[in-house]
């Protein structure tokens, strides 16, 4: 039976058309998100679905005492309550249940036969059982830990800023487990590790979820169901991103062919999906089984979790090395760089070299200094020690303020200033429209000024903006906030077929995987790792290192039982593996760059034309195998040297 049903639902705003006689249930235990251009209506049918917004039309059947709560995007707290103080007062409900049920249970003890308490009891203990509720003070302590609350427990939240302030809510809501809970861009604001937590919670209490995001690793990990908002009616599709893009792609083939640019879009995120998510997750399925046996293992054989731990340790520097041809221009040269703000030293000795075709993404937890960089290179924060060379190029920047637009200009006056309707993007010129329907705007759009858009539709504009003006260098802060995916995907077609380099902040972890080919990992300490992993790579073996960390501290507790030592000759590496420790990196180097150029190859249709498709992927299948192998065998060999070397 359906929790909540909505039936003949229509909604319109003045002349335009929201929501056309839809229908809409959903039942427990689902984990259902909304999909949709921004301005489709999704905002509009979770406010109906919370009852804070009327329909015009329909009817919505809400079965008996069921709670639905919602995260505001501007939340409200007492004014001068503290953090820790606007979480408890969130949960007073369950505290008093809990009270409640503590005082029956002692009444009980003196009163057994007492019908009339033990039907009371029973109520509450279902209620708290419900609501998961027993054991709620380690649960706040642990919000407060993984939301990055714990160090503002006793300040009043007034003075928290609005990502903050949304962190507070969220960790409410949680923590109360409503019937159906409803997000609205729940990981906007909070950095990977507390979407990770946020998505283990998720699925570990088993909550019923309706939720609105653009983060596509987030819907894929937690949506069982898509809905999505198009043209004033609902479509529902089974399962999360992927298999909404299969689904949706399968649809569009069927239809008119004024869906052929979409489709294209859609065409390419999935290959891209299949290719890069389901390669990487085969290879972590070896490694994550190694782990489970290592824990079996670990409390007789506590020698085995170090070794692990080496593995982990030895992937995740294999990525590090400069795979940069030398031949590039050179944009940036950066020396020993440090930078503090306050007592805080976000930059601590970073020293790099940006090249004109970089591909990088800065990412680490929020606060750590990601931004900082940006505004480092751009010239707008001087360093406390060290030097930054800068060659002569033009920077293109994008931030959240949208620094480039004039509200009293509309599309047309921005567009060109100089008059007329056209615009030069990249050396081709094309009208205004033309150009700006890539970016999803109507031609009616032209005309309006930039003052009325809403939000997502002026970063749209200052997208669009920004790829008209001849840069060598990119640099954009969170460019996926606010955005819709539909954007998001025109934003990284844009972004993996621009010419010069591209440096940008982001928590979006499946944006930094498809555009980022390097990555500047801030560590929290000042201390910056360079990589060339995949994002999701990295943090899956972080977070197994992690693990080993925990497996460790857990084995040395448990003393191993005394063994006689026996006498081992001592190792030495062989004149074969001597040869190959020399000779193994520079042919995986040579392998690393011809995979990249192969990748290229199949990402432009005149370079795989040419050689045919099958022939290049045939080749490219060789060449991995050939790569995995050989570093397989380094690996091997820089494990025995170790070994030599702890001797």
């Amino acid at each position: 039976m359906a929790l909540i049903d909505l039936i003949g639902i229509s909604k319109n705003y003045e002349a335009q058309k929201i929501l056309c006689e839809v229908d809409f249930h959903m039942d427990e235990g689902e984990r259902v998100v909304i999909i949709g251009k921004n301005g489709s209506g999704k905002s509009t049918l979770m406010k109906i679905i919370a009852g804070v917004l009327e329909a015009d039309e329909g009817r919505r059947i809400v079965q008996n005492d069921i709670q639905i709560k919602m995260l505001d995007q501007k939340p409200k707290f007492r004014e001068g309550a503290t953090v820790r103080e606007a979480i408890e007062e969130a949960l007073v409900e369950l505290n008093e249940a809990k009270k409640r049920y503590e005082e029956l249970s002692l009444k009980l003890a003196e009163d057994f036969e007492n019908k009339q308490l033990h039907a009371e009891i029973e109520k509450l203990s279902n209620y708290i059982d419900h609501h998961n509720a027993w054991n709620l003070d380690d649960k706040i302590e642990r919000v407060l830990q993984n939301f990055q609350l714990k160090q503002y427990e006793h300040k009043s939240v007034d003075l928290l800023s609005g990502g903050e302030q949304r962190r507070v809510a969220l960790a409410s809501l949680l923590l109360q487990k409503p019937d159906i809970l409803l997000l609205d861009e729940p990981t906007n604001h909070l950095d990977v590790y507390m979407v990770e937590f946020l998505e283990e919670l998720i699925k570990k209490e088993r909550f019923t979820l309706l939720f609105i995001s653009h983060d596509r690793y987030f819907i894929d990990n937690i949506a069982t169901r898509s809905v999505e908002v198009e043209e004033c009616r609902l479509r529902n599709f089974n399962g999360g991103y992927s298999s909404y893009l299969k689904q949706k792609e399968e649809l569009l083939r069927t239809m008119q062919k004024q869906h052929e640019n979409l489709l294209r879009l859609l065409r390419s995120e999935n290959e891209w999906y299949a290719r890069g998510v389901r390669a990487r997750l085969k290879r972590n399925e070896g490694r994550k089984e190694r782990l489970m046996q290592l824990r079996e293992a670990a409390k007789t054989n506590p020698a085995k979790i170090r070794k692990m731990s080496l593995e982990l340790q030895r992937e995740t520097k294999h990525f590090n090395r400069d795979k940069s041809v030398n031949k590039q221009k050179m944009l940036f040269e950066i020396e020993h760089l440090y930078v503090k703000l306050g007592e805080k030293e976000l930059i601590k000795d970073f020293s790099t070299r940006i090249l004109q075709k970089d591909s990088i993404a800065i990412v680490g937890p929020n606060g750590s200094g990601k931004s900082t960089l940006l505004k480092v290179l751009l010239g707008r924060i001087k360093p406390t020690a060290g030097k930054i060379k800068k060659g002569d190029f033009s920077i293109g920047y994008f931030d959240q303020h949208r620094e480039m637009l004039d509200d009293e200009k509309n599309l047309i006056e921005t567009f060109c200033p100089q008059g007329g309707d056209r615009v030069d993007v990249r050396g081709k010129n094309m009208h205004v429209y033309g150009y700006l329907k890539q970016f999803l705007f109507p031609k009616e759009f032209l005309d309006k000024k930039i003052g009325v858009l809403s939000g997502g539709e002026k970063n749209r504009v200052a997208l669009a903006l920004l790829f008209t003006k001849k840069v060598d260098v990119l640099i954009l802060d969170e460019p996926t906030n606010d955005l819709d995916i539909p954007t998001i995907n025109i934003l990284e077609e844009q972004l993996i077929h621009f010419p010069g380099a591209v440096i940008l902040v982001s928590h979006d972890r499946y944006f930094v995987d498809k555009i980022a080919k390097k990555l500047f990992i801030f560590k929290g300490d000042g201390t910056i790792e360079e990589s060339y992993q995949q994002y999701t790579e990295y943090l899956e073996l972080e977070k197994e290192l992690r693990e080993i960390d925990s497996i460790e501290k857990e084995a040395k507790e448990i003393k191993p039982k005394e063994e006689k030592k026996e006498r081992k000759k001592p190792l030495k590496l062989t004149y074969k593996e001597k040869m190959a420790l020399e000779q193994l990196p520079l042919e995986i180097e040579e392998l690393e760059l011809l995979i990249e150029e192969k990748n290229g190859c199949l990402a432009d249709p005149t370079c795989y034309e040419e050689i045919g498709i099958t022939k290049l992927a045939e080749e490219l299948k060789q060449l991995e195998a050939e790569y995995e192998e050989k570093v397989e065998k380094l690996l091997i060999i820089e494990e025995k040297l170790e070994e030599i070397q702890a001797q």
